[in-house]
């Protein structure tokens, strides 16, 4: 019996660099020092910016580090019904509604703070009638959004465990009623990751800290949607000499790259892990 499953779960929109080479690595050997299993995850659900040939170049990444995933690569694209399924169970319960607004009309209203993922909706549209919903759904593109007061009110107290930060209470307000759908694809991240989770049967996800603001909504939707709560691990992320993490639109070195260069992947993650830099090993995870 896998008692331990993984999940690396990039979105083919540029090519790998060295931050995902770190992460992928953590969740790899997470799995592998307890026997268990490593899976290949592409959420190409951005129908603009995902490429077949990104796909093609993750899969040579990843065999160049050594990093080889158990079973079939799931593909979101390829899961829209299950998605679906996911937002009809919600929109019967009452906590979707149909947003019509732009980005420009959020940013610009006076009474939208600010939460982890920038500009908190503002709500301008949960309080539009019906009538109104259905005549402007009809004509007018929009996404759909959760009540997120309400699905937390029925959700009631919440938490969720991180390896490095302890059990912590689930605060999925202070992102306001995030978009579950999207204008331009049946499905946005929140959703398809937690779904998809569940799914795969995800015992540990291991990823950056960059979402840990995020598994808060996760939690919420794990909770309405009867999903199990996978132990949470999000470690660091990697950083230049002037503390901006590695990432693709900071022009972040590519694994590519690296390799036409003449570097040696083994190399590259014998010396991550012999700086134990996160701490999750089979000792103190």
């Amino acid at each position: 019996m896998i008692s331990t499953i993984t999940r690396f779960a990039p979105s083919p929109t540029g090519r790998l660099h060295l931050g995902h080479a770190y992460s992928v690595m953590l969740a790899h050997d997470f799995a592998r020092a307890r026997g268990g299993q490593f899976l290949l995850r592409i959420e190409d659900i951005d129908p603009g910016r995902c490429r077949e040939a990104f796909v093609e170049g993750i899969c040579e990444d990843l065999r160049w580090l050594g990093l080889n995933w158990d079973g079939e690569i799931v593909r979101q694209s390829e899961r829209m019904p299950v998605y679906a399924g996911a937002l009809d169970r919600l929109r019967e319960m009452g906590l979707l509604y149909p947003c019509f607004c732009t980005r420009r009309d959020i940013a610009a209203s006076a009474s939208a703070p600010h939460g982890p993922e920038g500009a908190v909706y503002p709500g301008t549209c949960r309080s539009l009638s019906p009538e109104e919903r259905a005549e402007r759904a009809a004509t007018d593109p929009h996404c759909w959004r959760i009540d997120m007061a309400e699905a937390a009110r029925r959700a009631g107290p919440l938490s969720w465990h991180d390896a490095r930060a302890g059990e912590i209470a689930a605060d999925p307000a202070r992102h306001g009623d995030v978009v579950l759908a999207r204008k331009d694809a049946p499905v946005a991240y929140h959703l398809a990751v937690t779904v998809d989770d569940a799914a795969q049967g995800i015992t540990d996800v291991v990823r950056g800290e960059d979402l840990f603001a995020a598994t808060h909504v996760h939690r919420l939707l794990q909770a309405l949607l009867g999903l199990p709560t996978p132990a949470y691990h999000h470690h660091p992320l990697l950083r230049d000499d002037n503390g901006r993490r590695l990432a693709k639109r900071d022009g972040a070195p590519t694994l590519a790259e690296l390799r036409s260069q003449g570097n040696d992947a083994a190399d590259l993650l014998a010396g991550w892990r012999a700086k134990s830099m996160v701490g999750i090993t089979p000792d103190n995870a």
